[in-house]
C-alpha cells in the first residue's frame, strides 16, 4: 500500500506495552524526496552563511516531506587552528568520492550536493524532484535501543540495494577560539553525528529491508536530534529515495 504525498514524512509514535519501548515511523511516500547535503567546517570562514541557510531549513515547510538535509562537517582544515569536533575523516571521503564522480581535481567548503550532483542553492528551500514511483522508505527509530529498522519498497525487480542512516544533531551552539572563526558562535543544525551503511536484504514482493545501530555522542551536546536514511543501487551515491524526522 502507498501512502498518498500529503502524507509523506509522517511521523507516528507506536509504544510497546510489553517491552515499554518507544518507536517513531517516518514515510517517505512514493514521489521523491530530496537528499541535500553540505559539506562544511567549523574551521572555514566562508561556511557560516551557508550553514545559516540549511540552519533555516527547520522551519521550512517541505522538510522531510520534500527534502532530507545532512550537514557533513569535514576535518581538512582543522590544519588552520581549529580543529573541528563535529567533522569525521569518513564525512572527508565521502566528499572526496563524489568529486571523484564528478572528476573534480580537488574538494572545498562549503559544497552542496543534490541528490548526488554538485548544487548551489538560489535563495528558497529545495523542492522535491517530484519522480512519481520513485519507492517507498519507511524508517522506524527504536529509541531504547539506538536502532533504525528500514524497509524499502520499490517496482524494480532484481536491483540490489544500499542504505544509508544518519543520526543528526541539532541545535548545537560552539563558540570558536582560534582559526578563521575566531571569535564567532557558530550554530548548527542537521549535523550528522553517525553514518552507517548497510545492504538493504530483498524479501517479497519487492520488499528489502535492513536495520542498524546508531549510538549518540554524548560529548556533543544537542538541542534535538533526528534520524535520516537515504537508498542507493549497489555501488552508487546517487540517492533513489530519501526519509526522516526528529526523534526528539
Amino acid at each position: 500500500m502507498t501512502l498518498p504525498r500529503n502524507l509523506a514524512a509522517l511521523s507516528l509514535v507506536m509504544t510497546s506495552l510489553a517491552t515499554g519501548t518507544e518507536e517513531k515511523i517516518f514515510h517517505s511516500g512514493p514521489a521523491q524526496v530530496a537528499l541535500v547535503e553540505l559539506f562544511t567546517s567549523e574551521g572555514c570562514s566562508s561556511c557560516p552563511p551557508a550553514e545559516k541557510w540549511l540552519n533555516d531549513l527547520r522551519d521550512a515547510p517541505g522538510l522531510w516531506r520534500d527534502f532530507v538535509p545532512v550537514a557533513f562537517h569535514v576535518n581538512y582544515w582543522d590544519h588552520l587552528g581549529w580543529k573541528d569536533a563535529l567533522a569525521a575523516k569518513a564525512f572527508t571521503a565521502r566528499q572526496h568520492t563524489y568529486a571523484g564522480a564528478w572528476r573534480a581535481s580537488s574538494v572545498y567548503t562549503p559544497c552542496f550536493v543534490r541528490n548526488g550532483a554538485e548544487w548551489r542553492p538560489r535563495g528558497a528551500a529545495p523542492e522535491g524532484l517530484g519522480a512519481a514511483n520513485a519507492g517507498h522508505l519507511t524508517l522506524r527509530w527504536r529509541a531504547g535501543e539506538n536502532r533504525c529498522v528500514i524497509e524499502f519498497t520499490s517496482a524494480e525487480a532484481g536491483k540490489d540495494y544500499d542504505v544509508s542512516v544518519a543520526l543528526l544533531g541539532g541545535g548545537i551552539v560552539n563558540d570558536v577560539r582560534r582559526g578563521e572563526n575566531s571569535g564567532r558562535t557558530l550554530r548548527h543544525e542537521f549535523v550528522a553525528l553517525r553514518l552507517e551503511t548497510t545492504a538493504l536484504t530483498a524479501g517479497g514482493n519487492g520488499t528489502h529491508t535492513a536495520s542498524t545501530t546508531l549510538s549518540p555522542r554524548d560529548e556533543i551536546k544537542t538541542g534535538r536530534r533526528a534520524v535520516a536514511a537515504w537508498v542507493t543501487r549497489r555501488d552508487s551515491l546517487t540517492p533513489l529515495q530519501a526519509a526522516g524526522g526528529w526523534i526528539e
